[in-house]
This record gives structure tokens, sequence and C-alpha cells, in this order.
């Protein structure tokens, strides 16, 4: 046997050790963003930027930590030299190209130092996507829209049947189009409003009892002093002073959109508008929020509003999810809402092989699953599991090249289906390996429309230390929806304590059956033998809360197996009119294993398949 010698022995161990180990050359290098022209003040940011990206990826080697650092102050992006290009945006308008202003992808061991920069966009356009990175950073920077698609009017004089007078805000830009309707437009956008919220102007409190207004601009027109005159719209709520974001449903793009990222931080960021979500992630693997806000710019904001649509928004990801010490403001949606996506199974093409699309018109064109991910079927008039989880083994688009731009996924599994399944009825399928826990703890929820939160995941999730303060509809929601929304999960272990509830469920809106509604969408419940959340005692624990609340429904419950409601301190007051006088306090419909638990509940048995409120 041939002897090695030592000093090659001990080379060919050091190799071994500089192989194995991070890369020698892994530094951290900082780029001014200034020296390349992005700059407060400058012009073009967008292509300045693009230039900027492309020169320090030249210089970098692959493991190094990257920074880039912005100088404080303002940056004004513009739509006319944002990049185009095809991004399929879960639970947006999936209208393409869509433009982007700050476009980070492929990126390792990035961080974005903002250093207080306010970046301030104009027109139509997504302020910053990062895609397909990993371990990145954004931090502490602010996001706002010079003339945002929301605009705000002041109402003057209230005619009754003659009439609404209101008064637009000086940043809003209007005509009266050729058919006697309000415009308003910005650089490359128009938008015809046909909603609106109406905001207290002193509390910025939803008006109560008005959730979404409907109005009519026909025949619209202008006094000689600032003020527009609508004859047909006729609303006697709405009294001399009260603020009104007249909207559209559009929702083009989010502030931030991540995609396909892993291992995601987003430190002291504020969003002040988006014509979409202020945060959107989709296919994402552990995302860490800390102190990112949806928010007006301080208490002397003039605006009474925030992004169009929810404040964080997560859609098929997995990982942890922690959202804390946010504050999440007058959005005209929810604070967060996480879910996975239900597809539509379209049909059977042998044994073990399905054909599925996306069931909803603004979620679909990405990634739905990966080979070896656990699924689920399930029959959405009942919501009930159809067969034990299955395992993919093969996945790949229907209607499009690749996942960008796919309407379904040929999904084939690893063991056949057995015949039974298919009997006529209709089957939608879960990605369970698509689901995160979750933790949002230490926020502030205020003066939003519609809902305050919503989970949809089976995994463990933490709702603690949180403030819902006035959300128009309920605080909490854990819903799941196979036939309108899509949007999958049954929660199974859910804590929610230590938060405080005041006066929420001013107005009414889909699934907000009360404080906390546990409303899935089940549209033959009296054929459910089973349960949608929960699955074993207490899997849905409500403990230690403050409740402050004039009389409305605290708990809703719906086809839940394991429900503890204790130890929770309610105060009633009568800042509002009941919405539903005599409501009961807690409400059981289809549930198994649950403690109510509380002086004056006064729970009776559950009314078993009770028609719900719309």
């Amino acid at each position: 046997m041939t002897r090695i010698p030592l000093a090659l022995q001990r080379f060919g161990l050091l190799l071994c050790l500089l192989l194995l180990a991070e890369p020698a050359a892994s530094r951290k290098r900082t780029f001014r963003m200034e020296r390349f022209g992005v700059a407060p003040g400058e012009k073009q940011l967008c292509t300045r930027l693009r230039n900027a990206l492309d020169a320090i990826r030249q210089q970098v080697e692959p493991g190094d930590e990257v920074v880039l650092r912005f100088k404080k102050g303002e940056y004004a992006f513009h739509a006319a030299d944002a990049e185009p290009c095809s991004l399929y945006v879960s639970n947006h308008d999936q209208n393409q190209p869509k433009r982007v202003a700050i476009r980070l992808e492929g990126w390792h061991r990035l961080t974005v130092e903002g250093n207080g920069a306010r970046f301030v966009f104009h027109g139509r356009l997504m302020p910053l996507a990062l895609r397909r990175s990993t371990e990145c950073t954004l931090r502490n920077f602010s996001i706002d829209f010079a003339n945002p698609q929301i605009s705000q009017v002041e109402i003057v004089s209230n005619d009754g049947p003659s009439g609404i007078t209101f008064r637009p805000a000086p940043w809003v830009r209007w005509r009266i189009s050729p058919d006697s309707l309000l415009e308003t437009y910005g650089e490359g956008w128009t938008a015809r409003p046909v909603s609106g919220m109406a905001f207290e102007p002193g509390t910025r409190h939803i008006l109560y009892n008005t959730g979404d207004l409907p109005l009519s601009m026909k025949g619209v027109s202008a006094a000689g002093d600032g003020t527009l005159r609508a004859p047909a719209w006729r609303d006697a709520r709405l009294v001399p002073g009260t603020l009104v974001a007249l909207r559209t449903w559009h929702r083009p793009a989010p502030a931030v959109f991540l995609e396909e990222d892993s291992c995601t931080g987003l430190e002291d960021i504020r969003v002040h508008y988006a014509e979409g979500m202020g945060l959107l992630a989709q296919r994402c693997n552990g995302i860490s929020l800390k102190r990112f806000s949806v928010c007006l710019k301080g208490k002397t904001d003039p605006r009474c509003f925030t992004t169009q649509a929810d404040a964080t928004h997560f859609s098929q990801c997995k990982g942890v999810i922690s959202v804390t010490d946010g504050l999440f403001e007058n959005m005209m949606d929810d604070a967060i809402n996480v879910h996975g996506v239900y597809l539509r199974v379209e049909k059977r093409t042998d044994a073990r092989t399905l054909v599925c699309t996306f069931g909803h018109g603004q979620t679909w064109g990405f990634a739905w699953g990966d080979p070896g991910d656990t699924v689920r079927l399930i029959r959405p008039a009942t919501m009930e599991p159809a067969g034990p989880p299955a395992i993919i083994s093969s996945i790949r688009p229907v209607g499009a090249a690749g996942s960008l731009g796919a309407r379904g996924y040929e999904v084939t599994l690893r063991d056949a289906l057995p015949d039974s399944l298919f009997d006529g009825s209709k089957l939608g399928i879960e990605n369970l390996t698509w689901t995160p826990e979750v933790v949002f703890a230490g926020n502030t929820v205020r003066n939003n429309r519609a809902r305050g939160a919503l989970f949809s995941s089976p995994r463990r999730t933490l709702v603690e230390r949180n403030t819902f303060d006035h959300t128009s509809g309920s605080a909490i929601l854990l819903c799941g929806d196979c036939n309108g929304w899509y949007e999958s999960g049954a929660v199974g272990n859910l804590v929610i304590r230590r938060n405080r509830f005041i006066n929420a469920l001013t107005s009414r809106y889909q699934f907000t059956e009360g404080v906390i509604s546990i409303c899935p969408e089940i549209p033959a419940i009296k054929r459910s033998a089973g349960y949608f959340h929960g699955g074993r005692p207490e899997a849905i624990s409500i403990t230690d809360n403050e409740f402050d609340q004039f009389e409305s429904t605290l708990l809703y419950a719906k086809s839940v197996d394991g429900l503890l409601f204790r130890d929770n301190v309610i105060r009633r007051n009568a800042d509002f009119a009941p919405l539903r006088p005599g409501c009961r306090p807690v409400v059981l419909e289809h549930t198994r294993r649950a403690v109510i638990v509380g002086e004056g509940l006064n729970v009776p048995p559950p009314t078993p398949n009770r028609p719900l409120s719309r």
C-alpha cells in the first residue's frame, strides 16, 4: 500500500475544509446609492436604479453580503421609466404587463437600507418587487403615492332627494366626463369612482352603519367655488363635514410584492398608499415583519385612507410568518390575511391524474405546488375531506409554457385514487405542504374596512397582545372557502390571547357574524357529518382577552370541533346603537367540544344550521 506523504495529507484536509466552508472571499459590500446617481431630487430614478443594480452585480461575488444604502430624503419614481414585466399576483388584477420601480430578483443576503428615505411614486406602478431571493432584508423607508387613485372628498351639504354637494381634496385632480360622470386622473391613469367609504373627520373612524357606500355620479356638475353637486347621490347618513374616500374596485399591484423568497425580513417600513395591498407574499418560505406599518402620515395627515385593499396578505406560503409591532389603519380591507389556494378539480384523466384550475379571477398564473407536496381533496358543498392526504408525483401547468400565466395544473399523484371519490359532485384540492405557522403579536389594527385579521392555516397560529380598535367588521375571521374566494386552510391550532377588542362590527360585511367570527363557507352544512375547523379539544383557544363592545355578538362559531372561550373580560358600552338588537353574545352552529365560560354569556344549546345573515 502506497503511503501518502504527511504534507500531502494536510493539503488534502485543508482543501476539503475550504470546499465545505463558506466561500473564502465572502465579504460585506456596502454600496452608497447616491454614487450611482440614485439620490433625492434626481430624475428617471427607475432607470438609474436598474443601471446601478446591474453595475453592483458585476462587482460582487457569490456569497457576498450586499447592502444598498440610500441617502435620507425624498425619491420620486415615475411609471414612465419603470420596467414592464409580467407578474401574476395573488388576489390582484391580472392585467399585464405591470411596471415595477424597484425590481430585486435572484439576490442572496441583500439588505436595502433606506435610512428613513421617502419613496414617492407617480402613476400606476408596483413600487417594489423582491423575487426568488434568499436571506434578504428591507429596512427603514416609506412608500407613498403623490396622487392616489382613491379620491377623497368632504360633504359640504346634503339636500336629501336633491342630492349631495361635496368638495374634492386639494390634491385630487378631477374632471367631468362627456357623459356627465366624475372622472379623476393622474399620471397615466383615469378612474371613475363607483363606491365610497365614509369617515368621521376627527376620529378617522368609519362612519357607523355605512360600510360600502353606493354612489351615483350621474349628472354631476361643478360650481364656481370648487364644489361639485351630484343630484343622483342620495344618502341621509352623510352629514356635512363627513370625509368620503371614493374608489373603484381595481387593485392592479401591491406596494411590496414577495414571490418565491426564503428567509425574508422587513423592518421599520411604512406604507401610506398602494392601489392594491400594502404587502402581498406568495410562495414564500419564512417572512418576518417587524414594525411594518400601513398607516397614515401622522395625526396631521389630511387623508383618511391608506391602501386600496389589505395591509398584508400571504398566499400559499410556508415556514413561519411573523408580524409584530405594526400599525395597520384606514385601509380598505384586512390588516392580515393568511391562506392557501384551492384549485377546482375539473376532470380525472387516469387513476392518478387530475386536471385542476384556479377558481378566482384574481388568483391564477403562479406556481401552486411541487413534486413531493402533500395535498388533499375536499368537497366544496360540505367542506369535508374526500379521502386521505396524497403525495404529488408530478405537476405541470395547463394553458401556459410554465407556471407564469398558468390557468391550472395537471397533478399526478403517487397512488391511485378510488373511483368512489368521483361520484359526479364537485371536488377541490388544497396543498397542505404550503401552509405556514403564524405569529401576529403586538400590533394595532384600527379604523379599517371589513375585517381585522384572517387566518386559514392548520399549523400553529398565535394571536396575542394586539389591539383591534374600531374594525368596522369582525376583528378576527376564520373562514375557508372553496366556492367563491377559493382561500384554503382549516384552522387546527389557534391561540387568541391577551388582545383588546374595541367596538368592532359597526358595519356589516361578508362573514362578519361576530367580533370573532368562525364562519367557513359551507353551502350544504346540513349534509356535513364532520367539522371544518379544529379536530381536537381546545383546538381554537380564546382566553384572557378584553372586549369593550356595544351590543353585538362576541363570538360566532360554525363547524368547529374543539373550542375554548374562557377568562375574557367583557365590558359593555352604549357608544353605538345595536345593529342587531337582542343578539346573543355567543352563537354556536354545528359545533362539538365547545367550552364557553364567562359571567353573563348565557350560552344556550347550539342552534343547528341557523341561516346566516348577509
